[in-house]
């Protein structure tokens, strides 16, 4: 499996945690206060320029409002998804 924080499964990862926190009309300023970390963290995890771990991924699902099973089930589906041959 491919480590670069750009493998397909890593873009799609970053594309819907963003649409995720989008979806629930929280900004990244607002999921950095209730981090308690900055606005500039948020968009580096976002641009996938810094990697989280699972533990901070829940975090950031509760950040944004989401419980961490439905993002990664969804996160599965996108996934899953996205393998198909188009």
């Amino acid at each position: 499996m491919e480590k670069s924080p750009f493998s397909k499964e890593s873009r799609v990862f970053l594309r819907q945690l963003q649409a995720t926190r989008l979806e629930a009309g929280v900004t990244q300023q607002q999921v950095a206060e209730r981090l308690g970390v900055t606005q500039s963290s948020v968009s580096k995890v976002e641009r996938g320029e810094r990697r989280i771990d699972v533990v901070e991924l829940r975090a950031f699902c509760e950040a944004i409002g989401i419980s961490f099973p439905t993002f990664a089930t969804r996160l599965h589906q996108a996934i899953s998804a996205n393998e198909k041959p188009s």
